[in-house]
C-alpha cells in the first residue's frame, strides 16, 4: 500500500497532492517529495524483521502528520485524479485501520 501511495507522489497527482498540503506550511513541493521517501523507506522497512517495528512505528507517525493534509482536502473540496476527496468520516476510519495493520505488520513475532 505505501508503495503505492508512495508513487503518486511523482505522478499524475502529485499537483492534487500538493494542493492537499496546508497553507500553513511551507514548501509544499517539498513535503510531498519528502513524505513520498519516506512511505518507500517505510514500505522497505516493514519487509525486515530488523527494522519492522521502527518502521511501522514511523509509519503511524507519518499516517497522522499526513492526516490534516486529507482533512484539508476533504473541507475544501478537492480532487484527487479527478476524484473527490474522501470523505472526513471515511477517511479517519482508513486512517484507524492503516494504523493498526501497521501494528499487527510491525509488531507480530516473526
Amino acid at each position: 500500500m505505501f508503495l503505492l501511495t508512495a508513487s503518486a507522489h511523482w505522478g499524475k497527482r502529485r499537483p492534487d497532492l500538493v494542493r492537499m498540503v496546508p497553507a500553513a506550511f511551507s514548501q509544499p513541493d517539498l513535503i510531498v517529495t519528502i513524505t513520498g521517501f519516506l512511505e518507500i523507506l517505510g514500505a522497505a522497512g516493514l519487509l525486515l524483521p530488523a527494522t519492522a517495528r521502527a518502521a511501522a512505528l514511523c509509519l503511524a507517525l507519518l499516517l497522522m502528520a499526513m492526516f490534516p493534509a486529507n482533512v484539508s482536502a476533504a473541507r475544501r473540496n478537492l480532487t484527487i485524479g479527478g476524484k473527490a476527496a474522501t470523505g472526513l468520516p471515511l477517511r479517519t476510519l482508513l486512517q484507524v485501520v492503516f494504523i493498526a495493520a501497521l501494528g499487527a505488520a510491525g509488531f507480530a513475532d516473526f
